[in-house]
């Protein structure tokens, strides 16, 4: 049996960001992972977390929002800063989002909830935001080619809002084969829920 330490945060939301990536460099640390997949909408957690990891030999995968997601034909990553991720290394997917997409927009103009939105909430409610979106976004790298898939883990880092408050070690896996996702290592997630504002 593997033991790891576990770093419990408070609140969630972006104050966690130095810590959760203080414990995320303390796991690469242990060895046996090569990835990390971080949410960062504007590139910010992404270049914190590059910084962090230094000259490890670990590939920094960025994972932003689709064009459009807060206003309509704007990007929340600038070109600039997802040109400057990558001359440093660092792998930006820009894609929908897994766990909402086309559903949400169903949803708006429809009324009801998806399966799919079924699932993020049941994650969002029992384990938080961080949560739901750190797996969210290794299956949006998964399924872009940005990681390997199989037998292989991963690190996923995930916030409430903005930041990262959420870390974990997981076995990534396609959107279309979702249920063999595994949560298999918690580095540090909030001990209480929250939105931060955003789903």
């Amino acid at each position: 049996m593997a033991e790891t330490d576990i770093l419990y945060v408070g609140r969630p939301g972006k104050r966690n960001t130095d810590d959760v990536i203080a414990a995320v460099v303390k796991r690469l640390g242990k060895g046996g992972i090569d990835n990390v997949v971080v949410a960062s909408r504007t590139g910010s957690t992404a270049r914190k977390m590059l910084r962090a990891i230094g000259e490890r030999p670990v590939k920094v995968i960025a994972v932003t929002s689709h064009c459009g997601f807060e206003k309509e034909g704007e990007c929340e990553m600038s070109q600039g800063v997802l040109d400057g991720l990558s001359r440093n290394g660092v792998t930006v997917v820009r894609a929908s989002h897994v766990l909402s997409g086309v559903e949400r927009s169903l949803t708006r103009k429809f009324g009801g909830a998806s399966r799919v939105e079924a699932i993020a909430e049941a994650i969002r409610s029992l384990f938080g935001q961080g949560m739901k979106v750190s797996i969210e976004v290794t299956v949006m790298a998964a399924d872009s080619g940005a990681i390997p898939v199989g037998d292989v883990e991963v690190i996923a880092v995930g916030g409430t809002g903005t930041g990262a408050d959420t870390a974990c070690v997981v076995r990534p896996a396609h959107s279309n084969a979702f249920f063999n996702f595994e949560v298999r290592e918690i580095i540090a997630m909030p001990r209480q829920r929250g939105t931060g504002g955003r789903k």
